[in-house]
């Protein structure tokens, strides 16, 4: 009984990661209506800075109030640090009080890709720019009306240019 348990736990496992990867297969192919930005990792390490790199790049988090952008209540748009997309306008951006900077909606649709993240032993829905692949932090489905979306980025992810509102 014990190894027909442990036969079936194997099985269960391959076709988890055969699902996860037939899923990552998919990501990779997923076209941009904004076009696609390929660098090698020599190029985004000369264009990011280091943390910027570990975010975007390497799928890292920036320590909770430590971002630029987390308590900014200036008016402006957001932007990718490593394409320019433009990704939120500052009228969607509330206080979560999580300490990192948290919109409700995107900018415009197909601006950013939502996919599965897997890691630290937790089911996440990962927020990437959809122009040049860059991690930008996660979504969740606590945020305010009108979406009930918190799309959860870091700081780090995004630049910011200052606007006049009209």
């Amino acid at each position: 009984m014990k190894q027909l348990f442990t036969v079936f736990l194997i099985a269960v496992q391959f076709i988890f990661l055969t699902a996860c990867a037939q899923k990552t297969e998919k990501k990779e192919t997923a076209k941009s209506p904004f076009g696609t930005v390929k660098k090698t990792s020599a190029e985004w390490k000369a264009q990011l800075t280091p943390i910027q790199y570990e975010v975007l790049r390497e799928k890292g988090t920036e320590r909770a109030f430590t971002g630029k952008y987390w308590d900014n209540h200036e008016t402006g748009i957001y932007y990718c640090a490593g394409c320019h997309l433009e990704l939120f306008h500052s009228d969607t951006k509330f206080e979560s009080g999580t300490g990192w900077p948290s919109f409700y909606e995107p900018i415009k649709e197909g601006v950013v890709h939502v996919g599965t993240d897997t890691s630290y032993g937790m089911v996440r829905d990962e927020v990437e720019c959809s122009r040049c692949g860059g991690h930008l932090g996660h979504v969740f489905p606590d945020g305010p009306k009108p979406t009930g979306l918190r799309y959860c980025m870091n700081s780090a992810s995004l630049t910011f240019e200052k606007t006049n509102k009209k």
